[in-house]
């Protein structure tokens, strides 16, 4: 009889233990995801983007490109800091493109993998923000 009712105190307890960790769970999630909805406006993203004028240069097949970009950052302060890496960040696309072949860079998926190659190595020189996206804004492979 005494087992019986620890038995049935410890099935409830375990139940509202369980309840409640689903609950914290739900609104968690539920705060998580109503932040990440907002997108931001256009202006915002101009305000926050840098221009990357055409480079020129090489490719590991002995092909030539020019390209641009359009580097969106998370901030005016990242902004402010990528301006003044300019030269690094020149740099750091020639590097890049000296690796690829012409192969690697025709088509979506080329050109994509490219993109987020060059925001991960831009975003381990950056300390006051991050890099959220880098687009690809003129492009000639020869």
């Amino acid at each position: 009889m005494k087992n019986n009712k620890l038995v049935m105190i410890m099935s409830v307890m375990l139940v509202v233990i369980l309840l409640v960790g689903t609950v914290a769970v739900v609104a968690v999630m539920k705060l998580k995801t109503s932040d990440n909805t907002k997108e931001p406006s256009i202006e915002e993203v101009l305000a926050a983007s840098v221009d990357v004028p055409e480079v020129t240069t090489n490719l590991a097949s002995n092909d030539y490109i020019k390209i641009s970009f359009k580097i969106e950052t998370d901030g005016k302060k990242a902004k402010d800091e990528l301006e003044k890496r300019d030269f690094q960040v020149k740099n750091l696309i020639i590097y890049e493109l000296s690796e690829k072949k012409a192969e690697d860079l025709k088509g979506k998926e080329g050109k994509m993998n490219l993109e987020e190659t060059l925001k991960v190595k831009l975003n381990e020189l950056m300390q006051d923000g991050k890099i959220k996206k880098v687009y690809i804004t003129g492009s000639l492979l020869q």
